[in-house]
């Protein structure tokens, strides 16, 4: 058995906390692991497991890299999607690299930003499921609604194939309120979890037989793929003509051997900030809150706070997330709109749609402290052993001023080490390099000046992550 863990959502309803550059699979929104990691994690213990393969988009490679070291695991294969095309390629791309190796595995797909609260029930699970798809069955794991929830698509059950199992009579778009209580209440249906079992060469057989398009675009983008690192690149080209269609659409409401595993496991997409305060331990008057929070004669909301004290007085049902730089105050019955508001961001340019302050990098970060007309203050820390890439700037100088470790400064033709407390300064288009060489994060402060300040006025000439 092979995990496929897919990578690549953005998350849209979590903003202001999840956004595009960063989304909520690598962000420690319940517990101190990451939703990734928390992924990962559950599968320890499955039997004739190999390692995974993830499928991502390219701007989030090192992150998800680096999260599975973090945790002492690795992937068979990183596979990085220069577009988004939902999940039906996705997993096309994961089959036939998993057929590369000469087996014909089971394939357990799992979205990377779920919660399952109960572990051993999820792998009780998936191994049910297991004996369903060796029989060549197209495995789905369906959770028992507990709510008229409308956010949800649904399963509907059909013949019985064992006490956990069914055929499925029919797959059901997210439902209005009344549909959803009927559902309910007949107890015919349910949750989609968004879950698979199946086996590669069943998958691919049917996804041929049913949207042969999709088929034919990923093995051409899987025949031109290059490898990166610990990465893969699929043909951009290739993939690019592919259709966005998720596996639901493709094959498993066509094909005749879908089943249906009951998973009671806790299970949870977490899709918005109502689901987050749904699964988290609440106080007396249910409340959830993290940071630095005060409330007084308030109740039923969630209050988060990144790095300021966030006060409420008198207030009920609110939802409040407070970052470096956006603050989002909704009614918590709302919340499923919040990507509307990310819509409008993006319409009218706002970068907050997309990245946070703090940008991760695979050498660290950096965090824009403060910005103004021809100038830019950045904090940046290095990690013990990095470098960024050797480059220059056409539109701006760079002043950098060490505050913690020591800074290796290849500056033109000059090298020097620079310690806390001391500076150098980057004049307009002279080729430079940072590099960490302690064994200590770099910490220094960055002032950028001049009349472009836009990250993409970086020319490399040399990179130690690939980058162009």
């Amino acid at each position: 058995m092979v995990p496929v863990i897919l990578c690549g959502g953005t998350g849209s309803r979590l903003w202001p906390l999840s956004r595009e550059a960063y989304p909520k699979q690598f962000l420690p929104l319940i517990g101190g692991e990451t939703m990734l990691q928390a992924t990962v994690r559950r599968l320890e213990g499955l039997q004739r497991l190999q390692a995974p393969i993830l499928v991502c988009n390219e701007e989030h490679r090192f992150a998800a890299a680096e999260q599975l070291q973090e945790i002492g695991h690795g992937a068979q294969s990183i596979l990085l999607e220069p577009c988004a095309r939902n999940t039906a390629p996705a997993i096309a791309l994961a089959a036939l690299t998993a057929l590369e190796c000469g087996e014909d595995p089971l394939l357990l797909v799992l979205p990377a930003d779920h919660t399952v609260a109960d572990v051993p029930a999820f792998q009780s699970a998936v191994q049910a499921a297991a004996a369903l798809a060796e029989q060549g069955y197209l495995v789905t794991f369906g959770v028992a609604p507990t709510r008229a929830e409308t956010g949800y698509g649904y399963i509907r059950r059909g013949e019985a194939l064992g006490d956990r199992a069914w055929k499925v009579m029919a797959f059901v778009e997210k439902p209005d309120d009344d549909t959803a209580k009927s559902y309910l209440a007949g107890g015919e249906h349910a949750w989609n979890s968004g879950i698979f079992l199946l086996r590669a060469s069943r998958y691919l057989e049917e996804l041929g037989q049913h949207r042969g398009d999709i088929l034919a675009a990923c093995r051409s983008a899987c025949a031109h793929a290059a490898r990166d690192l610990d990465f893969t690149r699929v043909d951009k080209t290739a993939f690019a003509a592919c259709a966005d269609e998720s596996v639901d659409y493709a094959v498993m409401e066509c094909t005749e051997t879908a089943a249906v595993v009951s998973m009671d496991a806790g299970w949870s997409d977490v899709g918005s900030w109502l689901g987050l305060w749904e699964l988290a331990e609440r106080d007396a008057d249910d409340n959830l809150l993290q940071g630095d929070v005060l409330l007084e004669d308030s109740e039923g909301c969630l209050v988060r706070a990144e790095n300021r004290l966030v006060s409420l007085l008198g207030v009920k049902d609110l939802v409040v997330v407070d970052t470096d730089d956006a603050l989002l105050i909704a009614g918590k019955q709302r919340v499923q709109e919040v990507k509307k508001l990310v819509h409008n961001l993006k319409r009218s340019g706002r970068s907050e749609a997309r990245r946070h302050r703090k940008v991760y990098r695979p050498w660290g970060y950096y965090d824009s402290i403060d910005a103004g007309p021809r100038f830019q203050v950045k904090r940046i820390v290095v990690k013990p052993g990095q470098q960024l890439s050797r480059q220059m700037h056409h539109h701006r100088a760079e002043h950098w001023v060490v505050v913690r470790g020591t800074a290796r400064v290849t500056r033109g033709e000059e090298e020097l080490l620079i310690t806390e407390n001391q500076s150098t300064y980057i004049s307009l288009g002279v080729v430079h390099r940072l590099e960490n060489p302690g064994t200590i994060p770099l910490e220094l402060i960055e002032v950028q000046s001049g009349s472009y300040l836009g990250e993409d006025d970086i020319v490399r000439f040399d990179d130690d992550y690939g980058r162009n």
